[in-house]
């Protein structure tokens, strides 16, 4: 699936409508998703973990917080996608596939959050979740 910065979606492609027609949306076009993976297990290296997850954001630019301790993290991203059961499975395969690439721990996925574009931005603005300004890259707990 292809991924795109927050906010490109909504720009969309242009499309022609004949003289005198209307355009109405295609209703299966990608949208965005705000992902929330967390994930937990024995306790790591914590420099180790900060280095696998390091890894994760390199080989998945759109990880835009990982945040970490000894023996779980958290990972915020964005994913384009047509609904929710995709924007999910593909989270849901995130930590397996980057594994052995990123040198990630064996971790359980223990609890993943997907919410629309539209939910997340009324959340922040009724000051519920973190801030936008919540610092891109990887963290502590």
């Amino acid at each position: 699936m292809r991924r795109v910065r927050p906010g490109a979606a909504s720009r969309g492609a242009l499309t022609s409508v004949a003289a005198g027609g209307t355009y109405e949306e295609p209703k299966d076009l990608p949208r965005l998703w705000h992902v929330t993976l967390s994930v937990s297990g024995e306790r790591v290296n914590v420099q180790d973990l900060r280095r696998a997850l390091e890894q994760l954001a390199h080989d998945h630019p759109f990880l835009l917080t990982s945040r970490y301790a000894g023996d779980h993290a958290e990972i915020r991203y964005w994913e384009e996608a047509r609904d929710l059961h995709d924007a999910a499975a593909v989270a849901l395969r995130l930590w397996g596939e980057h594994r052995q690439t990123a040198g990630l721990p064996p971790w359980e996925i223990v609890g993943l959050e997907v919410i629309d574009r539209e939910t997340y931005h009324q959340r922040i603005a009724e000051g519920y979740g973190p801030a936008p300004a919540t610092p891109v890259g990887v963290h502590p707990f």
